[in-house]
């Protein structure tokens, strides 16, 4: 019987991509399956991506049974994170004066430092391995922090790169490695055994699998998807609830054929803590049984990887909504797509602030234009640390009425990071009065240590999405956020003209 394994540690993404529907078992971080060394159970192992390095949390002895697997020819696949464990060293201080380098296995003679990247790519097969046996090119996607690759290991694909660290380029990159033997196998490519029938092909070839083998596999991957959606994050003994008919949030679960409730969190500027609270809102409401998907406006699907920490879902092909030229799917087809979905309730993260793009004339270019196209509520936020609370009660009543205008419905209204809730009381009847929106409300600034905790800075999935989680839980009512969701409908895009009609 073929078992694969599927490294299960803190700050990795075990449901981010199905990787073929393989995997049959969970590797922990002590290297044991059930209680049983992973070498001397394992067919082949799968190290999936998230935050692996930054999170330290691959030990000595995960790292002795995936060596033992490389060294007896097994298959071990590396993807994004992945890649990087299975390489010599990455530069994780992207923003840090000095370099802050952590190690590798070195298995593969590859060092990483930072590039971002969040393209659908087609990459190019230049090498030999396990997976690659009559294929030419590969389909997938990147999103990732430190993505440049360099060393002397053997090539196996080069990426095409329309967008790189914020930027138009027309750039190929190194997008993944083999070692020697063809066994070792690492990526930035996403969804690699997923858009590749002929890999995925590879793959069970290079283990002799029968057609009852494979079905042998399918059959235990439903098992261990089932168990991973189970619970909440990594490790942390957070169950997921079953939602019962008695619950408030029953009326929300979405019937076949209909689509699922969604809210956009938008925002005024950057810095709001957009991501940071609809990380804590996905994960409680998925907490509670809910099915919660997680969308991103714009191209930038990096911000959503900590929610999906959280749900064990899968980055979907339409998780990016199409503004402009930047971005993966129209609005009407991800619609359509939300449609034929699971997802319950959905939450889409804006970009920057919701009018960010609004006066370009390729449109839809901005948060409040696929609000506006979508029929989709939205919850205003707004962080007060930088002008203060009274500026961002102005600022948010200023945006609120032009989103209205627009034909938006503004459903809440948040003031983050509030340092004194006197002022914060003696602005509030002035944004109602001025808006007419009456969910009105506030939080206080989370505590966050500067590095682990940001995604600008350094990214630790375990530490950034259970601090989210629980803030959420303290200080926001969970209920009254889902009745500002509604149900979306594809409304056509506004033209240039009746955008600067509104000013």
């Amino acid at each position: 019987m073929i078992n694969i394994g599927l490294v299960y540690a803190k700050g990795g993404v075990p449901g981010f991509e199905d990787f073929g529907n393989v995997p049959t078992s969970l590797v922990g971080e002590n290297g044991l399956v059930g209680g049983v060394p992973a070498s001397e159970v394992l067919d082949g192992i799968i190290i999936p991506g998230g935050s692996l390095i930054e999170s330290n949390s691959i030990d000595c002895d995960l790292f002795n049974e995936i060596k033992l697997m490389a060294r007896d020819g097994k298959p071990v696949l590396g993807v994004c994170a992945g890649y990087q464990v299975l390489g010599n060293s990455i530069d994780i201080g992207r923003k840090s004066p000095v370099p802050i380098v952590k190690e590798g296995l070195g298995l593969l003679d590859v060092d990483f430092s930072p590039l971002i990247s969040n393209d659908r790519v087609k990459a190019e097969v230049v090498g030999d391995s396990f997976l690659t046996k009559d294929v030419s090119s590969i389909n997938g996607f990147h999103t990732h922090t430190y993505g440049n690759v360099t060393g002397d290991a053997e090539t196996l694909f080069y990426s095409y790169f329309k967008r790189a660290n914020y930027g138009d380029v027309e750039k190929r990159v190194v997008s993944g490695s083999v070692n020697d033997d063809g066994n070792v196998v690492g990526t930035m490519i996403h969804n690699i055994l997923d858009e590749n029938p002929s890999v995925l092909a590879n793959f069970f070839d290079f283990l002799d699998a029968s057609e009852d083998d494979i079905s042998s596999v399918y059959d235990r991957n439903l098992k261990l998807k089932r168990d991973l959606r189970s619970t909440v994050g990594v490790g942390d003994g957070i169950n997921v609830e079953d939602l019962s008919v008695d619950s408030p949030f029953y009326r929300f679960k979405k019937s076949p054929g209909e689509f699922p409730y969604c809210l956009i969190i938008g925002s005024t500027g950057s810095d709001s803590g957009k991501t940071f609270l609809t990380t804590g809102l996905v994960g409680a409401l998925r907490e509670l049984g809910l099915n919660v998907g997680v969308l991103k406006v714009g191209p930038d699907v990096r911000d959503t990887i900590s929610s999906l920490y959280l749900t064990k879902g899968k980055m979907e092909d339409f998780a990016s909504i199409k503004i402009g030229h930047l971005g993966w799917m129209d609005l009407e087809n991800v619609l359509n797509c939300l449609r034929d979905s699971f997802y319950d309730v959905v939450l889409i993260e804006g970009v920057m602030s919701v009018f960010t793009g609004l006066l370009n004339e390729r449109v839809p270019y901005s948060t409040s234009e696929i609000g506006v196209a979508g029929g989709i509520p939205m919850l205003l936020v707004s962080g007060v640390n930088k002008g203060g609370i009274e500026s961002a009660a102005v600022d948010l009543s200023s945006h609120a009425n032009m989103l209205s205008k627009m034909g938006v419905s503004v459903n809440g209204i948040l003031f983050n990071k509030v340092y004194d809730l006197d002022i914060f009381n003696n602005v509030v009847p002035f944004v109602r009065e001025s808006t007419g929106v009456d969910n009105i409300f506030c939080v206080k600034k989370a505590k966050l240590e500067e590095r682990g905790a940001t995604p600008e800075v350094e990214i630790r999935y375990d530490l950034f999405s259970l601090k989210a989680l629980e803030f959420v839980k303290e200080n926001l009512d969970l209920l009254s956020i889902v009745k500002m969701c509604g149900k979306p409908c594809f409304n056509g895009y506004l033209d240039f003209d009746e955008i600067k009609g509104f000013f």
